[in-house]
């Protein structure tokens, strides 16, 4: 990623393998740490983060963009995108500002190469991503596997361990 400035750590894993969950779970864990971090999730829907009537709405729509929406408490920029196509993580980074963050999580653009943790939930019958994936660098489930010895193998359900894992082995902090 030419245009990380700072760690970015990705999770990858099926639709409903509770990724979003885990990430509830171990932002706080990591927060606590003193750790500064921020978020990229990729949704494969054309998500509307204004609603229609509002006026942010009413004006994306008459053709502005981007439009910045801002109040005291949060900031959101909304561009329509030209053309319709896949983003690529990198050139989100590029309007990331990452100067007063430790660590980026990604949920998601699990194809693209970049340090990632897969998550597996054996009833999902789902096949591993690590054997095609050598930017996986831990996998996280909840059955005991047989695995390379370049992937640590952490439990689902244990996001302390999991947010250690990440302080001490990707991070190096501990």
């Amino acid at each position: 990623m030419q245009h990380a400035y700072i760690p970015i750590l990705g999770f990858a894993a099926a639709s409903g393998t509770g990724k979003t969950t885990l990430l509830e779970q171990l932002i706080p864990l990591l927060k606590q740490q003193g750790l500064r971090i921020a978020l990229i999730k990729h949704s494969h829907h054309n998500f509307q983060i204004d609603q229609p009537g509002k006026d942010s709405f009413r004006l994306r729509v008459a053709g502005a963009s981007p439009v910045m929406l801002i109040s005291s408490h949060r900031r959101a920029i909304i561009t329509e995108f030209s053309t319709v196509q896949e983003p690529k993580l990198d050139d989100q980074l590029k309007l990331f500002d990452q100067s007063e963050l430790d660590l980026i999580l990604v949920e998601g653009f699990k194809t693209e190469i970049f340090p990632k943790i897969e998550l597996h939930r054996s009833t999902m019958n789902k096949p591993f991503l690590y054997p095609n994936d050598p930017n996986i660098i831990a996998i996280a489930t909840d059955i005991e596997i047989l695995t390379p010895n370049r992937l640590t193998q952490l439990d689902i359900n244990q996001p302390d361990i999991i947010a250690t894992f990440i302080l001490k082995q990707f991070l190096r902090l501990i």
